[in-house]
Order: C-alpha cells, then structure tokens, then sequence
C-alpha cells in the first residue's frame, strides 16, 4: 500500500485522462500530481473545457483514470472494484453540482434522507438526521416542500444537506453557486464555508468564480492538461 503523511487525505500521482474514439485520441489531462491537506479548503479554476469536471469526475471514482492513481488515507482509489467504489463515495465522500438534482417527487427531507436509505439505514433514522441537516443549512421549515416549491438556493441547500448527510471527510463540489443570482450564490458559498470548517471537512471546489476561490486555502488552475498554482486576493476571511 502506498505510503501517505498522516496530513494529507489525498495524494494524486501522474493522474491521466484520455478519452479515445476509434483511432481518435483526446487527452483531456495528464501528469497531473498533488497532494490534498486534511482540513483544506481547494479551489480548482480554469476555463470552461479545461477538464475540471473530469478531474472532480475521477477524484470521486465515478471516472477512472486512463493512468495514474489516487491515494485516500493510503488506500488506492484506482484498486477499487466497482462495487467497493460505490460503497466508498457512500460513505467517504458528499457531491455537490451546479444543478441541485433533486427527486421532484419526494420532498427536501426525503431528498436528504436517500443516501443514507441507499447504505440500508432504516427510515425513521435517516429521516430524522436528514431533518437535522435540514434545520442546519438553514430550512428546518421547509423540509417537506418538494424542489418544485423552492427557490434555486434553497434547492442548492438542499443538496449541500444531501451531500453531508453521511458525515463524509471529503467534500466535492462542481460550480455549486454556478447556477445562481449573485446575492444568492454569496450565501450559499458562505454557508459551504462555514460548514467546511465547523464539521471539519477537506474540500475540493470547483469554480468559474474567482472571488470564492480565493477565499479557499489554495487555488490550483487547470490549463492545457496541467495544474499550476495561481495567487488570488484574498477579499474576505471565512
């Protein structure tokens, strides 16, 4: 098993993704190697097309890398069986994307509830901790609106909530204010912020919006298949 500091949760090593059609090769990024701090807050910005939701993709195992290999806590995310994969971002990791993806027939605590129904925890339980959450994030009473009768932040609080539910270490986020009016999207990634820190979660966001990214720990750019480092103002602390 590959070695890893005890403070880091991550480790990502000569990571590949090339995606082939008939003798076509597109390789959207390769020889990409980085290490994930326990605790950090990462923003990975780039230009529309870069790659970025492929690389959340594979860092959540629901890709797999052309080559290279992810270390989690020191077990090899690539060994992982198909089965093993979904057992592991059951319970390691909470996704959030730029569009909420709620069922539209259950309400918001029965959204929250799934992933905890889906690991085979009985009803009642999962209800009562999706409630939790809910009251959480801020919508205590709205948990039995359906998404149809919320708003875009609400229905993003909701996923947040959905995706934290589990009690992951490892948050992934793709453009979750993405989807939102300025004012809105300001309080949501406020909200991701303060639950970062408050549960103590390592996060990964990625982000067109480069005032939220610099409030993160680290910003990393995707460009041309590549991760750089970038310096960015620092506008408000967290």
């Amino acid at each position: 098993m590959h070695p890893i500091e005890q403070a880091e949760l991550l480790r990502v090593e000569n990571l590949k993704k090339e995606y082939r059609t008939g003798v076509n090769r597109l390789v959207v990024f390769e020889n990409l190697s980085f290490q994930v701090r326990k605790g950090e807050m990462l923003a990975i910005v780039g230009e529309s097309g870069t790659g970025k939701s492929s690389l959340l993709h594979v860092l959540g195992t629901l890709d797999r890398p052309s080559e290279g290999d992810i270390y989690c806590a020191q077990l090899s995310l690539k060994s992982l069986s198909d089965e093993a994969a979904a057992e592991f971002r059951n319970r390691k990791i909470g996704f959030v994307w730029q569009f909420h993806y709620l069922l539209p027939e259950f309400d918001a605590q029965e959204n929250v509830a799934m992933p905890l129904l889906a690991r085979g925890e009985n009803v009642p339980k999962a209800l009562e901790r999706a409630a939790e959450w809910l009251r959480e994030v801020g919508l205590g009473d709205r948990m039995h609106h359906r998404s149809g009768e919320l708003s875009g932040g609400e229905q993003q609080r909701v996923a947040l909530a959905r995706a934290l539910v589990t009690g992951p270490e490892l948050l992934l986020a793709d453009e979750p204010t993405g989807d939102l009016d300025t004012a809105t999207a300001e309080r949501v990634f406020d909200l991701i912020a303060k639950l970062h820190v408050q549960h103590q979660l390592t996060s990964i966001i990625v982000t067109h919006n480069l005032e939220f990214a610099g409030r993160c720990d680290r910003v990393l750019r995707l460009h041309r298949g590549h991760l750089e480092r970038i310096q960015l103002p620092k506008n408000r602390v967290m």
